[in-house]
C-alpha cells in the first residue's frame, strides 16, 4: 500500500492574527505585526520591536505558550474528521513566561511550576484534545517546528500513526527577549531580513499546527501534501552557522531527495531569513549551490511575523500551505534594497503566482537545519509503501554516571547490593574532558560531553558517528539560573550572553556534534521522566545509514534551587540525586552487543487502558514470558501511586513471575533515571544474570533471555534489551 501525508486542518497564531485566515489576509495585505513590547515591562531602555500576539487570552497559571498550543490545536481539528492518534509539538520556551516570574518572586511551591517543562506542552495539548497516543516534544531551538514535523511523518508513514497533529510553539518571555539582545542579535529597527542594513533579527512568538493524515489517496478535504523533509547538523558553532552554507544545503537537499521532488521543481522557498547577518549570507549561499542559477521565487516572512522560535519552522509550513491553496506568495518584509553579496531577489511585495511545491527551511542554535517540501495535494505519483523500520539498535558501546561514579563504579556497587543514589561526583564528570572544557561547561554540558566520549570509547570499532540523539528532562538549570540570577540582580540591565546559549535544551546535543563531526540529525527530546524513551523513539524514526552509528544520550542535572521547584519526584526526595547515560547504537543487527529498541510509548494520564495496550503491543503472554527473564520498572516518586497500580495490572496482565526490580529506588530520582537503568541493564543481559539489587529480593539468571524497562506514570514505556 502507498502511503502519503496529507494536511488536513492548521491551527495559526502569530503577530499577523489569530487564524489562519486572518494571517492570510494580512499576508496579502503586506501587513507587519511588529511593535514594541507591551508585554512587561523593560526598566532600563525603551522596549525593543517585537513579534507579540496582541489580545491573547488570559488563563491564570497557564503560561502563554500553553495558550497559544491550545489555540492553535483548536482551529487545526476544527471540522476534522479524524482524532490525533499523536502530538509532536517542537518548542523552546516552554513554561518559561510564567517560571521567570515566579522565580524572581521568590516562590519555592512546586506547585506553581507544575507547567514549566517543555514536556509540559505537547501533554496540555494532548489532554485538551483527548489524545492517549504518542506523546512527543523536540527541542532543538530554532528548527523545533520543522523537526517535530519530520518526526510526525515518519511515524506516519512507519504506520506508527494513522493521524498526529505536529508543529512548533514559543511564547516572548524575558529569557529570550533579553537573551537575544545580549547576542547582540536584535535589529532597534525591527528585522529586514536579507536586506544590505540588516542588523539582527525580531524576537517574536506564535504557534503552528498541522493536522497530519496517513492516506493512499487525496482526502477530498486535503489542504496540501507533505512530500519530505530534511535534518542536518553543521557540527560547526553554538550559534553561528557554517559560513559556506553547507550544512543548510544537506537538509534541503535531504529534503527533496525524501519528497522525489528535483529543485527545478520548487515553484517558491520559504527562508529561515531571520535578518542576522551571517545566517541570512549562509542560507543565500546554500540556495546558490542548490539551484544554480534557476533560483525559485523566495521570501522571509519574518519581517512581518519575527521570529517565533521554536514555532518558527511550523509558521513556515502553515504559510507554505496557504501558499499552495491561495496562490500567494508573501513579500519578504523589512527588505528595501536586497544585499548585493547575497545576489537574490527576493518578493518585494505580495505577489499571486501558480504554487504547486514549496520549499520551506528553519536553522537553530547548534547548527540544527531542517528544511520540508510541500505540493498540492496528489499532484506527485505515490513513492512510499507502509513501512515498519527495523527498531532494533546494536549496542556498541555504553557508559553512565550516577552518584557512584562512572559505569565501572557504578557497577561494581550494585553488585555489592548498594545504591547509587547522589550527585555525579565531579572528578567522573571530568575524566574524559580537556581542560578547555572544563573551564567553559557547566554540569550537565560536561556529563553530557563525557558521556559521549565515554560510550563511543566503549565500542569495540568505533565507526563514525552520524547523528545524535539526546533526551533530558530539565535542560541545563545551571545556565537556565545563573542567566535569570543575573538578570533579576541588576533589575534587567545586565545579563550573560553565555549562560543563554548555553540554557537551551539542545546545547549539549550541539557540542556533542561539534566533538565527533556528526553532521546527520541532531535531535533533542525532552518529556520530562520520559526523556530517554522518547529520544530512542527519534532514533529510531531517523535512524543512521547502514554502517554508520549514533549516539543517544540522556542526562539531567540537580539543581539546589531549581531541581525541588521543577521535578516534583526531586521534590520528594531526601537525597539530590542525578545522572545519565550514553550508548553508541549501530542500526540493526551489526555486532555482538545487546539490542535496544522502544517497543510501547504512551501518554497515559486519564487512560485506564494504556497498560493492557502495552501488554498487547509486547505481543502478549507468551511473547513477554519467552522474551524477558526480567522487568526493571521505573516508577517516579511523585507517581508512586498509580505508577504501583499501573506495574500490579502489568504484572497480572502479562502474567509476569520472573524478577521485577524497581530502579529508581536505586538510581535516586531525577528525569534520566530510565538511561541508566537501560545501560546496567544492557550490561546484565551481556552477562547473562541480574545481581542481588535495590528494590529486588534476590539475583538469579536470565537463562538467556533479556530484560524490559517499563516506564510508569503519566506516560507508559516499554524499552527491549535482548542479547
Amino acid at each position: 500500500m502507498a502511503v502519503r501525508v496529507f494536511i488536513v486542518g492548521v491551527g495559526l497564531i502569530s503577530p499577523l492574527g489569530a487564524g489562519f485566515a486572518p494571517n492570510r489576509a494580512a499576508l496579502e495585505q503586506g501587513r507587519t505585526g511588529i511593535a514594541p513590547l507591551s508585554l512587561f515591562a523593560t526598566p532600563h531602555r525603551a522596549p525593543l520591536p517585537v513579534g507579540e500576539v496582541r489580545d491573547l487570552p488570559r488563563d491564570d497559571g497557564l503560561p502563554r505558550t500553553h495558550v497559544l498550543a491550545g489555540l492553535a490545536a483548536a482551529e487545526a481539528l476544527r471540522g476534522a474528521r479524524q482524532q490525533p492518534d499523536a502530538v509532536v509539538l517542537g518548542a523552546v520556551t516552554g513554561g518559561m513566561p510564567v517560571t521567570e516570574v515566579l522565580l524572581k518572586d521568590g516562590v519555592g511551591d512546586p506547585r506553581r511550576y507544575r507547567h514549566h517543562a517543555n514536556g509540559s506542552v505537547a501533554e496540555y495539548v494532548a489532554g485538551e484534545i483527548g489524545c492517549t497516543g504518542t506523546v512527543l516534544t523536540v527541542s532543538t531551538a530554532c528548527s523545533s517546528g520543522t523537526a517535530a514535523l519530520k518526526l510526525a511523518l515518519e511515524m506516519l508513514r512507519s504506520g506508527r500513526s494513522a493521524c498526529a497533529l505536529a508543529g512548533g510553539v514559543d511564547a516572548l518571555c524575558r529569557m529570550t527577549y533579553y537573551g537575544f539582545n545580549a547576542l547582540q542579535l536584535v535589529d532597534p529597527e525591527g528585522a529586514r531580513p536579507l536586506d544590505r542594513s540588516r542588523r539582527g533579527m525580531t524576537v517574536a512568538e506564535g504557534a503552528a499546527l498541522l493536522l497530519l493524515v496517513a492516506c493512499e489517496e487525496p482526502p477530498d478535504h486535503a489542504l496540501a501534501e507533505l512530500l519530505g523533509a530534511g535534518l542536518s547538523c553543521d557540527a560547526y558553532h553554538p550559534t553561528a552557522p557554517r559560513p559556506d552554507g553547507s550544512g543548510a544545503c544537506r537538509a534541503m537537499r535531504d529534503a527533496l531527495s525524501d519528497a522525489g521532488v528535483a529543485p527545478s521543481g520548487i515553484d517558491y522557498v520559504h527562508l529561515h531569513g531571520t535578518g542576522t547577518i551571517d545566517n541570512d549570507l549562509a542560507e543565500a549561499r546554500a540556495l546558490h549551490d542548490l539551484f544554480g542559477e534557476r533560483m525559485p521565487h523566495l521570501s522571509s516572512t519574518k519581517g512581518a511575523t519575527g521570529h517565533a522560535l521554536g514555532a518558527a519552522g511550523a509558521l513556515g509550513a502553515a504559510i507554505s500551505v496557504m501558499s499552495i491553496g491561495a496562490g500567494l506568495i508573501p513579500a519578504s518584509s523589512g527588505c528595501r534594497v536586497p544585499d548585493p553579496e547575497m545576489n537574490l531577489h527576493p518578493v518585494a511585495a505580495p505577489l499571486t503566482a501558480k504554487v504547486d511545491t514549496v520549499l520551506s527551511n528553519a536553522f537553530g542554535f547548534g547548527g540544527n537545519n531542517a528544511a520540508l517540501v510541500m505540493g498540492r495535494p496528489g499532484q506527485l505519483p505515490p513513492r512510499r509503501e507502509v513501512r515498519r523500520r527495523e527498531d532494533n539498535f546494536t549496542i556498541l558501546g555504553s557508559a553512565c554516571l550516577t552518584g557512584a561514579g562512572n559505569a565501572s563504579a557504578t557497577l561494581e556497587r550494585l553488585r555489592e547490593g548498594k545504591p547509587v543514589r547522589g550527585l555525579m561526583p565531579p572528578e567522573s564528570m571530568a575524566a574524559n574532558l580537556p581542560p578547555r572544557d572544563l573551564r567553559r561547561l557547566k554540569r550537565l554540558s560536561r556529563a553530557v560531553q563525557s558521556l559521549a566520549i565515554a560510550a563511543h570509547g566503549d565500542a569495540a570499532a568505533p565507526a563514525a558517528i552520524a547523528s545524535v540523539f539526546f533526551g533530558t528532562g530539565w535542560g541545563p538549570l545551571s545556565e537556565m539560573h545563573d542567566f535569570l540570577v543575573k538578570l533579576f540582580e541588576s533589575n534587567e540591565q545586565f545579563t550573560s550572553p553565555t549562560d543563554f546559549v548555553g540554557a537551551v535544551h539542545n546545547a549539549a546535543a550541539g557540542q556533542v556534534a561539534i566533538r565527533f563531526g556528526a553532521q546527520g540529525p541532531n535531535v533533542t527530546m525532552t518529556g520530562g521522566d520520559y526523556s530517554f524513551e522518547q529520544a530512542l523513539m527519534g532514533a529510531v524514526l531517523l535512524p543512521p545509514d547502514s554502517g554508520a552509528c549514533c549516539l543517544l544520550i540522556a542526562a539531567d542535572e540537580d539543581h539546589p534551587v531549581l531541581s525541588r521547584r521543577f521535578d516534583p519526584s526531586a521534590a520528594l526526595s531526601d537525597a539530590p540525586s542525578d545522572g545519565g547515560a550514553a550508548f553508541c547504537l549501530g542500526r540493526g543487527r551489526t555486532g555482538r552487543g545487546p539490542r535496544l529498541f522502544p517497543a510501547f510509548l504512551r501518554y497515559a494520564h486519564g487512560d485506564p487502558h494504556a497498560v493492557h495496550a502495552m501488554v498487547e503491543a509486547l505481543g502478549g503472554k507468551a511473547a513477554i514470558e519467552a522474551r524477558y527473564g526480567a522487568v526493571f520498572a521505573g516508577i517516579p516518586l511523585a507517581q508512586r501511586e498509580i505508577g504501583r497500580r499501573q506495574l500490579d495490572g502489568f504484572l497480572l496482565l502479562a502474567g509476569f513471575t520472573g524478577g521485577v526490580v524497581d530502579y529508581r529506588r536505586w538510581t535516586g530520582e531525577y528525569a534520566a533515571a530510565s538511561a541508566v537503568a537501560a545501560c546496567c541493564a544492557a550490561r546484565f543481559v551481556a552477562e547473562g544474570s541480574v545481581p542481588i539489587l535495590p528494590g529486588r529480593s534476590s539475583a538469579g539468571p536470565l537463562h538467556g533471555k533479556g530484560i524490559l524497562l517499563v516506564g510508569l506514570g503519566d506516560f507508559v514505556t516499554a524499552v527491549g534489551v535482548l542479547p
